[in-house]
């Protein structure tokens, strides 16, 4: 999955959104206003912050070298990806979905329906 595929995904997801809060190489993406996603748009291959469950976090970590602790963020709850093509499209959306769904669940049942369309 390149960086723009990432991106594409991420903002493909009910609800998310983007911002440049940190610098202007930063792209963070929110649901709700809380960040499930961070990434840069200089690294070369690109690298993905993504929220875990800590078990899955460190079982990932141990399973592909292209999962490491993530960067500049809680290593118990974060890691990052690097998108160096290691890992297939599906292993990468589905470590973004398990991000967003962590954010979705921490959202009040309000938003979250909303959110949903429900």
């Amino acid at each position: 999955m390149t960086k723009k595929e990432a991106r594409d995904y991420c903002l493909s997801l009910p609800g998310a959104s983007s911002d440049f809060p940190f610098d202007q190489v930063t792209e963070v993406f929110r649901l709700g206003g809380k960040m499930f996603a961070l990434m840069s748009t200089k690294n070369e291959p690109g690298r993905i912050n993504l929220k875990c469950d800590p078990p899955l976090a460190r079982d990932l970590r141990d399973r592909y070298p292209a999962v490491i602790p993530g960067y500049h963020m809680n290593k118990e709850h974060w890691n990052t990806v690097i998108l160096d093509g290691s890992m297939t499209d599906d292993m990468v959306r589905g470590m973004i979905d398990h991000s967003y769904d962590l954010i979705l669940e921490s959202l009040p049942q309000r938003q979250r329906d909303e959110i949903r369309g429900d």
